[in-house]
């Protein structure tokens, strides 16, 4: 155990101690300097990773391509997007780029918010598989992916000397009272979770009546669980001190725990870790659409993204066999294991139904 002062680390807000893999920055090949500088603004969560994008990322951009970054750090969830689509009608954009995830981004691409892409400036796109690649109806292109994240399962090493092997564990009633679990069907993705490790994974999903029947079984997970959690820190700092020894969390911040000396490991169970991304979108009110693409396809380099990954903590988003990334340096930040994709669309579409009956689930 570390006697440094046991701080929790949230996920958006450590950065200052977190001992980076490497600090050397990567020249990138993207040389391609703007006829006129211009600022483009770009949203992205504030606390750590804003500041890591301000320190790391835009620096390099600007002396790249002439192009100056105004940071705007922005809410998560669906508070921005509410912002985005209101300014939108006054032609007004908050943020010219913005990193979307999940359910408010699909809801962005369903109410028209975002911008089409011009795919033909976006060529660093081919280091990119199709699932980061997000298009309209029409083929045209409304999103890149930024960065990615994992949720595994996290236990502390002095009460669970052995780490647990499947999400299956975490039924298990020699885990009783002990768990912590994200709070929110939207974060924690445990429908996707149950669906994958106890019926036919994504297809089970499709239908009310197998989102029924997964959270049915998803319930009888309650007796173990100790924390529904909204404030990860809080989790954190029980999990380090043993308190709530076990549960999920993000992969990047529980390796910075262990780095930082305290009994936190991170396990990806057998069926994969739940990966989570941003996608960087662009408001259809901006009117810097040319600065966007350059800044997005800049993004998408393979050195960048393995910058990214060093200095960040996120998962590339680009084919690991295009970044120089280490196995340590890529075991800190990702995993080998055919990851847990939540069904975005599914909540969205099922989003009234799924609210409902996991407020019933929970109450039950």
């Amino acid at each position: 155990m570390s006697n440094k002062t046991q701080r929790p680390i949230s996920r958006r807000t450590f950065v200052k101690g977190a001992t980076l893999l490497s600090t050397a920055a990567l020249a990138p090949t993207f040389i391609k300097p703007a006829r006129a500088a211009k600022t483009l603004k770009v949203g992205t969560y504030g606390g750590y990773f804003e500041e890591s994008f301000v320190k790391h990322i835009y620096p390099d951009f600007t002396k790249a391509t002439g192009i100056e970054v105004e940071s705007i750090p922005e809410p998560t969830g669906d508070t921005w997007l509410v912002q985005i689509a209101n300014a939108a009608k006054a032609g007004v954009a908050p943020a010219d780029v913005s990193m979307m995830a999940g359910v408010p981004r699909l809801r962005g691409v369903a109410q028209k918010v975002w911008a089409p892409l011009d795919e033909s400036k976006l060529t660093n796109l081919k280091f990119m598989s199709d699932e980061f690649v997000a298009r309209y109806e029409d083929g045209k292109v409304n999103g890149v992916g930024a960065v990615s994240w994992y949720i595994t399962l996290c236990s502390n090493t002095d009460v669970f000397p052995e780490a647990p092997t499947s999400w299956a564990d975490i039924w298990d009633s020699k885990y009783e009272d002990q768990l912590g679990l994200l709070a929110l069907s939207t974060n924690s993705y445990l429908l996707d979770v149950t669906a994958k490790t106890f019926f036919d994974g994504p297809k089970t999903l499709e239908t009310k009546e197998g989102i029924t029947k997964v959270m049915a079984k998803l319930a009888e997970v309650k007796p173990n669980v100790r924390l529904w959690y909204k404030d990860e820190g809080t989790f954190q700092q029980a999990l380090q001190d043993g308190e709530i020894p076990m549960g999920q969390y993000y992969h990047d911040v529980a390796g910075l725990a262990a780095a930082d000396g305290f009994p936190v490991r991170s396990t990806f169970p057998k069926e994969g870790g739940i990966l989570d991304s941003g996608f960087w979108m662009v408001s259809k009110a901006s009117t810097a659409l040319d600065e966007a693409h350059e800044f997005i396809n800049y993004t998408s380099l393979p050195e960048i993204q393995a910058k990214l990954a060093r200095n960040v903590g996120t998962a590339p988003v680009v084919s690991r066999e295009h970044t120089d990334l280490t196995d340590d340096e890529f075991a800190a930040v990702s995993s080998s294991i055919d990851p847990i994709i939540p069904q975005y669309d599914m909540y969205l579409k099922w989003g009234d139904f799924i609210s409902d009956a996991w407020t019933e689930m929970l109450a039950g």
